[in-house]
């Protein structure tokens, strides 16, 4: 089994502040990390390789420095990784960055492809559902657990509002991951000994086929005007002294002026 992980490098959004005038991320100082969620992926795979001696490959887009998160992975026991690093894929928004990533992805030989549910910066949880869209594959999101009957098929635990969902899929497919669903490994001793040893394989616009007018800030049919921080929220009504019958009262005006019910 031939296992790509998409990952991501993101600013620590803990340590995250926003320009008052311009509306935009201060991101001098701040530290980066690997996305969450795709670390969740990442050990999703990682946990297949150990039962099936599956082969995973890390690929991410960025700038030259979201190598750092791909020598973390190596670290971590991958087998494979790809940087797709180009001036022209600069200000893409998530159709964009689906598209590069599929087109490139498309060069490579794979049975699962697995991404983060959404990455911590942005919270749109696009991009992996885009990647299958572009790839024509069949897709499971908000995954918890994977469980592989060592052939093609995939017995997948989908997490829901209401509980979850148990699904089965062929491969191959795309399948996005919550960060809760596992906990990472640490990376080994020796994997941080030898992953600067190992190589990164750089991939750009002319290292396979792609539409130069959908990459980048050319392709992107949406940008972001403004970010902000919220508002601090007022302080609630305390209702002391009150029957149980008074407090359900309350709680069913409330939801009504809300027009939630």
């Amino acid at each position: 089994m031939k296992i790509i992980v998409c990952i991501k490098q993101v600013p620590d959004t803990t340590e995250i502040k926003l320009d008052p005038v311009k509306g935009t991320l201060i991101r001098d100082g701040v530290p980066s990390i690997m996305n969450p969620d795709d670390k969740g992926a990442l050990e999703q795979a990682l946990h297949l390789k150990d039962q099936f001696g599956a082969e995973v490959t890390v690929i991410t887009m960025g700038p030259p420095q979201a190598e750092a998160i791909l020598r973390e992975a190596y670290a971590m026991g991958v087998d494979h990784a790809y940087l797709v690093s180009d001036r022209r894929f600069g200000g893409a928004d998530t159709l964009a960055t689906s598209y590069t990533i599929s087109q490139a992805i498309k060069s490579l030989d794979f049975d699962l492809i697995l991404a983060g549910r959404q990455a911590i910066d942005g919270d749109t949880a696009q991009v992996g559902p885009q990647i299958a869209e572009q790839l024509d594959l069949p897709q499971v999101t908000y995954v918890e657990d994977v469980q592989f009957d060592g052939k093609k098929t995939l017995t997948v635990r989908k997490g829901t509002e209401e509980g979850h969902e148990i699904l089965e899929v062929d491969t191959p497919c795309m399948l996005t991951v919550l960060a809760s669903a596992y906990k990472p490994r640490y990376m080994s001793v020796n994997g941080i000994m030898t992953c600067f040893d190992k190589e990164i394989k750089m991939l750009n616009a002319d290292s396979f086929p792609v539409d130069p007018e959908r990459l980048g800030l050319k392709g992107s049919p949406t940008s972001v005007k403004k970010s902000f921080t919220k508002g601090a929220k007022s302080m609630g009504t305390l209702h002391d002294d009150i029957t149980p019958e008074e407090a359900a009262e309350i709680i069913f005006t409330k939801l009504k002026e809300k027009f939630i019910i």
